[in-house]
């Protein structure tokens, strides 16, 4: 099975991977600018997000191993690879597992280390929502309110509603899968993974993610790569600066 994805522009091809419980619609206004620079943008939705398929299985090797299906099918070569968080990790496997397929590599406010799990209120809360009883987005916000107070947060989760038919509603994503396996999330790159080529790692100055004690094992797995702080921004920082963020990928990728 291929991952679904929508893509724009003609160029170099620019693979884009979403954050846990995300998808590729989320990058849609940052992936037309990047086209208009003259790249062509693949927003990908990963296994069990978005409109990609659903499966039991879920983890990174199995993520690099869809990406790698994904780019033989679209007979994609030489890629600039770009993933925030849970796509960062996906990015980061794939890119020491096939470095012949990526020419240069951008992780977005995640570190190649382990991550305790800490999704659990958001993935209660979603699991909480009832759609025998809620008919509208606005009804679902309201439940899921009771869970997590972050309005944005809500926000970014809801775009995972959608009409399953007329007057029903649910969610795009795999919840149960993504529940059980949600440990896997956190998991760090494998010891002796290196990716040797360009490597941006772009951190929100208001996030946790990437701090300087990140900064050695950064180095050891990418010994090419740099970090750049994005100003007035947290983990979310592509959406909370876009201006900042695209200015310092497209700097990168030219």
């Amino acid at each position: 099975m291929i991952l679904h994805s929508n893509i724009f522009g003609s160029g170099t091809p620019f693979v884009i991977l979403h954050g846990f419980l995300g998808m590729g619609d989320n990058w849609k206004t940052l992936g037309k600018r990047f086209a208009e620079s003259g790249l062509e943008v693949h927003l990908v939705d990963q296994r069990n997000h978005g409109r990609s398929f659903h499966s039991d299985e879920f983890d990174y090797e199995l993520m690099s191993k869809d990406l790698k299906a994904y780019c033989n099918h679209h007979q994609l070569k030489d890629i600039i690879l770009l993933g925030h968080s849970m796509g960062g990790k996906t990015a980061m496997f794939f890119a020491t597992q096939h470095p012949d397929m990526v020419s240069k590599l951008i992780v977005a406010d995640i570190s190649p280390r382990y991550y305790p799990v800490h999704h659990d209120a958001i993935l209660h809360g979603l699991s909480q929502l009832d759609f025998s009883e809620i008919t509208s987005r606005t009804e679902a916000d309201e439940a899921l309110s009771k869970f997590i107070d972050h309005e944005g947060i809500r926000l970014f989760l809801l775009k995972n509603l959608y009409w399953v038919e007329k007057g029903q509603l649910g969610l795009r994503l795999n919840l149960k899968a993504l529940t059980e396996h949600v440990a896997e999330v956190g998991e760090s790159l494998p010891k002796h993974a290196v990716f040797n080529k360009d490597t941006l790692f772009l951190r929100g100055d208001q996030s946790e993610y990437i701090g300087p004690s990140d900064e050695l094992i950064i180095s050891q797995h990418f010994p090419n790569s740099k970090i750049v702080t994005i100003p007035n921004a947290g983990h979310w920082l592509h959406a909370e600066n876009p201006d900042a963020f695209f200015k310092a990928v497209i700097h990168f990728v030219s």
